[in-house]
């Protein structure tokens, strides 16, 4: 058999070649992804799963850092910072004022405490315990946890792990909340019961909202109380006693009335919270409709006014009729811790 050996010899050569760079790149790719997999990371990690607080209370927890390889730091610190963040609606004090105050939060709590000095993480997994108590500012009282729309008061405890110049600083950071106890001093007023009886007519809609062309109707009901414990559910009942046009639907709001104060003005908005319908399509005349809402955590507080800023709540019923015109009527609610 004739063959070329100066051919025979290159083939066996690039063979050779291929299979060295193939073996590489899959122990690049290999070496890749188990860094990716193994890269540092720190977590906080509360001993109380609720994360729920008063103020004075001691938060107790670990930081777990993991890291494939052992690295040098120049300190680990943990923070807790509590603030108000207040936002102007653009509408109410112009789009420039809005912008301008809403960079302004109000600090309740910033506390620093340092974990760990300068060192070296030498383990692949390293817990560090800690606890920091909750302590407001002087004359600042610690509010309780709101998420809303112009209002926002939160807390959050964040980690930091500096490291050395050519390495990126690593941190996390999460959010708890905060509630009054039975001895502060914002928990001093209890819910009081306060009935409400209502009605609401086409008449009245006239007379309040200057609205005109109403339809003929007659709502009557009541509602168990203007002033309620936040961890209760608001209750009462509902007759529709007659409706000229056919209904389309009967619904039950919460609105949160949030007000935010500055030099350059104020700005009173009124926003949704949720939406609970209780009467679907042309419900039946004289018959009572129960009422039943529950207050959504976070979403609502006690009701709180302060010189800077106010949460307030309202209950809105809501008829709308068939061709879709609606009509509703708002009652103010307070609501208490205790």
């Amino acid at each position: 058999m004739f063959y070329n050996r100066s051919v025979y010899h290159y083939a066996k050569f690039y063979i050779y070649r291929y299979q060295i760079l193939r073996n590489t790149t899959i122990f690049n790719c290999i070496s890749f992804v188990k860094r990716k997999v193994m890269s540092s990371s720190v977590d906080i990690r509360l001993n109380r799963h609720t994360k729920t607080y008063n103020e004075n209370d001691i938060v107790q927890g670990i930081v777990i850092i993991s890291a494939p390889t052992s690295f040098k730091h120049n300190g680990i610190t943990l923070t807790v910072d509590g603030s108000v963040q207040l936002h102007l609606s653009g509408k109410s004090v112009g789009v420039f004022e809005a912008f301008y105050n809403s960079t302004k939060p109000v600090s309740l709590i910033n506390q620093t405490l340092e974990l760990a000095k300068p060192g070296q993480i030498s383990t692949v997994r390293t817990e560090i315990p800690f606890q920091i108590q909750l302590k407001g500012k002087p004359n600042k009282p610690l509010y309780e946890t709101y998420h809303g729309v112009f209002v926002n008061i939160q807390y959050f405890l964040r980690v930091d792990v500096k490291r050395t110049f050519l390495s990126k600083d690593m941190t996390k950071q999460i959010e708890f909340n905060v509630e009054y106890s039975p001895t502060h001093e914002l928990a001093a007023e209890k819910a009081v019961a306060k009935p409400a009886a209502f009605e609401i007519t086409s008449e009245s809609i006239r007379a309040v909202q200057n609205k005109v062309d109403v339809p003929k109707f007659k709502i009557s009901g009541h509602l168990g109380s203007l002033c309620c414990t936040i961890t209760n559910p608001l209750s009462g009942e509902l007759i529709i006693e007659e409706s000229e046009l056919p209904i389309k639907s009967l619904e039950i709001q919460l609105l949160r009335i949030e007000t935010c104060g500055c030099a350059e003005g104020f700005s009173r908005d009124s926003t949704e919270i949720q939406n609970i319908q209780i009467g679907d399509g042309d419900v039946a005349r004289k018959i009572e409709i129960p009422i039943r809402m529950l207050f959504p955590r976070t979403f609502t507080c006690p009701t709180l006014i302060t010189t800077n800023f106010k949460i307030e709540f309202e209950i809105s019923i809501v008829l709308v009729f068939d061709d879709d015109r609606m009509i509703s009527e708002n009652f103010p609610l307070r609501l208490t811790r205790f």
